[in-house]
């Protein structure tokens, strides 16, 4: 799933990163799986040319910026690597499908893992592989789970039915629920997800898919046996959100509407893969469903290799352009700030209006008592104290009388102050000495 090209050297995998990226993930934009194998062989050959050039060895750098000098044993790029395993394991199939970080993979992208993955067994293994093996490898997880839901549901529904006394509803994830004391966005119940919900056909059970796979490839602390949460990670950044300065805030921001959309897309292909998997199950031709027929109940139990998709993920989204539009217009649909309460508010513009430095000390106390209530849901600490002071800064900014707002607000747009609470504090009841 990675779009940066990588090379193994001695066996130890090192990628391709500009300068200016060196431990950071590398967002590449629109690559194929065709531009990352010639970027591939590109990078081998550039890490080639180095090492000859200095002596067989080749110069690197770790994610922690640490300046690295390898001496060059074997050189493979993992194209070479993966040949390799092939001899000893040849029904391997390897498919590149490079995709970002933070955001959703693209349409096609969910449909080249279908087309990969159509025909195999019930029970052949899926790997899954990226640099590091967080975000992107999860999100790939999560798709082949959901496929996998696909011939589990297309293929055994029928013979489950036959089995007595088993429940039907412990074996199907659209069953799944979530404990209902999380708070809302752990749950991912954010607006635009509720208007998927609403809009999509089968949307709630779709989303209960989805939640499920999410869970079981996160975390131990929601019942999985991975590294990263694709749900809750958008809340706790959420969470992390209210105590960044403007330029992390900005990054975060958009950070957390990437993944907002990917979580998006995850339950529209879940709703994808239930429409495909009823299809699959009437789509068996009348001369061969003798042959997949069960005789207690007449139903089809097809086998997984058998399985087809009756159209791509691709067609799916057509038919339902205006998730699209949804997900562009609605993912950033987010309370970013938590609203004062209007009484505090209307008692520190009227202590501002009467006489802003005079009532300053009880503006203060006023403030940070409202900040008090405000972020009393938060843990003490120093999350807390940058959450309080980062509002009592904008507050305070906010009731400034017209004249010395305007004057800050020229300063800030210069780039001469910033908007802190003491620096604003000391431009307006700064005294210039005579």
């Amino acid at each position: 799933l990675r779009q940066e090209p990588t090379v193994y050297v001695n066996g130890v995998p090192i990628c391709a990163r500009p300068a200016n990226k060196i431990g950071e993930y590398a967002e590449l934009g629109a690559i194929t799986r065709d531009i990352a194998k010639a970027n591939e062989v590109e990078f081998l050959n550039v890490c080639e040319t180095r090492a000859k050039e200095n002596g067989g060895k080749l110069k690197a750098v770790d994610i922690n910026k640490k300046a690295l000098e390898l001496e060059v044993k074997e050189l493979k790029s993992l194209s070479q690597v993966i040949e390799g395993l092939k001899e000893k394991f040849p029904g391997l199939v390897h498919w590149r499908v490079p995709v970002c970080n933070s955001a959703a993979p693209l349409e096609s992208d969910f449909d080249i893992i279908c087309k990969t993955l159509v025909g195999t067994a019930i029970n052949t293994p899926v790997i899954v592989n990226d640099q590091v093996g967080l975000s992107r490898a999860t999100t790939g997880c999560v798709a082949a789970c959901l496929f996998k839901e696909f011939q589990i549901s297309a293929s055994f529904e029928g013979l489950i039915e036959t089995v007595p006394g088993v429940n039907l509803s412990l074996l199907k994830t659209d069953k799944y629920v979530m404990d209902p004391t999380k708070d809302t966005l752990f749950r991912g119940e954010f607006e635009v997800v509720k208007e998927l919900i609403a809009t999509m056909k089968d949307g709630a059970a779709a989303k209960n898919n989805v939640d499920k796979i999410i869970d079981l490839n996160g975390t131990p602390k929601t019942g999985g046996t991975g590294i990263k949460q694709l749900r809750e990670n958008i809340a706790e950044s959420k969470l992390s959100y209210e105590i960044m300065d403007d330029a992390a805030q900005a990054f975060l921001k958009t950070k957390i509407m990437d993944n907002i959309q990917k979580y998006f897309y995850l339950i529209a292909f879940g709703g994808y893969i239930r429409e495909a998997a009823a299809a699959a199950r009437d789509a068996i031709e009348a001369d061969k469903k003798a042959s997949v027929a069960l005789p207690a109940s007449g139903k089809c139990a097809i086998p997984a290799t058998q399985l087809v998709l009756g159209k791509t993920f691709v067609a799916f989204m057509e038919e339902n352009a205006g998730l699209r539009a949804l997900i562009d217009t609605g993912k950033g649909n987010l309370q970013w700030e938590r609203d004062i309460p209007a009484a505090s508010l209307a008692n520190l513009e009227s202590l501002a209006a009467k006489d802003f430095k005079g009532n300053l000390g009880k503006i203060i106390h006023d403030i940070y008592q409202t900040a008090h209530v405000m972020f009393g849901d938060m843990p003490q600490g120093d999350h807390k104290k940058r959450a309080k002071y980062r509002f009592a800064s904008k507050t305070i900014m906010r009731i400034l009388p017209a004249a010395q707002k305007g004057e800050v607000e020229k300063l800030i747009e210069s780039k001469k102050m910033t908007m802190d609470l003491y620096e604003i504090l000391g431009k307006c009841t700064w005294v210039e000495p005579k």
